[in-house]
């Protein structure tokens, strides 16, 4: 992995062991942003306050092994990405202003990719995942997580029927509450319809009104103006001596007659004069019959207005035109049947409701047997991994529990509460020593031994859930002595299996790992390329030297690490 300008980075290169590395280094050397390096790879928040001061972004590019055949492998070919070997080159930028970028094996992506191949790839756990542990939600997440398959079967079907619970109650409530308001609703509408059934109006009346009223309107002028039109056409039966256009069509006509066989374009001439004379007939004879038709008749003029008045008061209320009142008419009945229906509808729900409430029940009882059998199986291996990490008296149990509650489920008997994930409250219980009563983890438990249990936890599911990586950040805060030691020995353990990071500031947990990486600061306050650097032989004895007694050179301090390292590497 290589980091540039990402807060004290400037320029670093990270060489991660396949098996189980340690990075350390003096408190504010950069640590943290190895982790924080490793987070943006896997599509974590990007914060441009992280740009280091004067660099215009800053850059992280790494290049990642991926299952072969494997979920992740299939996300990322879908998301275009070309696999080198198996392995995925992944950049991600974040510029000073805030903008981020994400390159998926020389593909531009969303982050979301990145963090979906996150969760097929990468576990990581830091001081904020020992917090939210402490969460009774996380705490049930992380049963079902480890039931699998037992629980994730009937979560999908309760979670399911508890969305169509929640709907019919909403719909429900929606008609009980709303009565009044639907009952006014109703009589509007049926006010509505009323007034538009006593119309009785037709599509498209409204414009063939208007066409006709137009009409009435101007009858006279039309007539007139038809009549000198017929007259111009063909002639005045008062004025015998008038000229008109049919008596000089024909005039023209026979004059070319006469000689249209001398040539055949007059000829054609002769033809067209003569279908123009035709047509002058025709419509002097329909100008004729458009005359003697049209009637000045007051009293239809005065019905066709009545009748538009009738239709412009619909238009005002309920449409533009009539076409939209005959479609407010169509709606507003289908809604006024829903609404009368109010009561029926009411009875359907409450069934549903009760029958739904019935259905979720059971798939909540059936929730609590997994999740009960698997808490047993779950608390059992957790406690045998704290055996191995320095409290061998420890006792991890789980507590699942309903709370009554009359506008709940029957699960058992008792009427309870319940939520989308079932009715059960998780809480994760920690018995330190025999005779201590067990205690909720978020009361009971230190820091030293919260982080034993989040370790523990986390080794429990590597064997049920594994991924190909894991990252701890910290997770010793508040752990030393016999107990550090027996976490390093744990990490070394897993790490058997998968690649392990861990940042950590004991010695002990560092001595187990297979490569030790040093973060160190120049002189100016940055980590360079030459800041990240690979430990071995004296290098990693004067390291382990500083971090057991803060001076790389005592002879007490060197003899302690040259010892750690030789048990790290009789256990390996």
């Amino acid at each position: 992995m290589r980091i540039r300008s990402l807060g004290v980075i400037d320029d670093a290169v990270v060489e991660l062991s396949p098996g189980f590395t340690a990075v350390t280094g003096e408190t504010g050397a950069g640590k943290t942003m190895v982790v924080t390096s490793l987070g943006l790879l896997l599509g974590g928040r990007a914060d441009p306050a992280l740009v280091r001061i004067g660099a215009k972004n800053a850059v992280v590019e790494g290049r990642i092994s991926v299952p072969p055949g494997g979920s992740a492998e299939l996300r990322a070919e879908e998301a275009g990405a070309e696999l080198e070997d198996g392995t995925l080159l992944i950049s991600r930028t974040v510029s000073a202003e805030g903008r981020s970028r994400a390159h998926l094996g020389g593909r531009s992506v969303p982050v979301g990719v990145l963090a979906e191949l996150a969760d097929e790839l990468v576990a990581v756990h830091g001081q904020t995942d020992q917090q939210g542990l402490l969460k009774q939600s996380r705490q049930r997440q992380a049963l079902d997580r480890y039931a699998g398959d037992a629980v994730t079967g009937p979560l999908a079907k309760y979670a399911e029927a508890y969305r169509r619970l929640r709907a019919v109650a909403v719909e429900l409530d929606e008609i009980t509450t709303r009565a009044r308001e639907r009952a006014q609703e109703a009589d509007m509408l049926r006010y509505g319809l009323d007034e538009i059934a006593g119309v009785e109006p037709r599509a498209g009346e409204d414009v063939e009104l208007a066409a006709e009223a137009e009409r009435l309107g101007h009858a006279e002028a039309l007539a007139s103006a038809a009549t000198v039109a017929h007259a111009a056409l063909a002639g005045n039966p008062e004025d015998p001596e008038g000229i008109d256009a049919a008596t000089l069509v024909a005039g023209a006509q026979r004059a070319l007659e006469a000689v249209r066989s001398h040539d055949s374009a007059l000829a054609s001439l002769t033809d067209r004069i003569g279908e123009i004379g035709i047509l002058l007939g025709d419509v002097a004879g329909e100008l004729a019959g458009y005359a003697d038709d049209l009637d000045a008749d007051p009293l239809r003029l005065a019905a066709v207005e009545e009748r538009r008045a009738a239709l412009n008061a619909l238009t005002r209320k309920y449409g533009q035109d009539i076409a939209a009142v005959l479609a407010y008419a169509e709606q507003g009945a289908a809604r006024l049947t829903e609404l009368d229906g109010d009561d029926e509808r009411i009875d359907e729900l409450t069934a549903e409701r009760d029958a739904l409430r019935g259905e979720l029940g059971g798939l909540a009882q059936a929730l609590t047997d997994a999740r009960t059998e698997a808490a047993e199986r779950f608390a059992a291996a957790v406690t045998a991994e704290l055996a191995s990490l320095a409290m061998p008296h420890a006792r991890v149990s789980f507590e699942i529990r309903q709370t009554e509650d009359p506008e709940g489920v029957e699960v058992g008997g008792r009427v309870v509460a319940y939520g989308p994930s079932g009715v059960d409250e998780v809480e994760l219980l920690l018995a330190p020593h025999p005779g201590a009563p067990p205690r909720p983890i978020a009361k009971g438990a230190s820091g030293g031994e919260l982080s034993r249990v989040m370790l523990a936890v986390e080794v429990v599911f590597a064997g049920t859930d594994p991924v190909p990586t894991y990252l701890f950040d910290e997770v010793d805060a508040g752990v030393g002595g016999k107990a550090a030691v027996e976490i390093g020995r744990r990490l070394a353990k897993l790490a058997k299996t998968a690649q392990v990071v861990v940042v950590t500031h004991l010695p002990q947990v560092a001595a187990f790992a297979d490569r030790q990486l040093l973060v160190e600061k120049t002189n100016d306050g940055s980590v360079t390329r030459s800041g990240v650097k690979v430990l071995e032989g004296e290098d990693r004895v004067r390291e382990l030297s500083r971090m057991l007694a803060g001076q790389e050179d005592s002879e007490t301090a060197r003899a302690h690490a040259e010892e750690l390292l030789a048990t790290a590497r009789a256990d390996g």
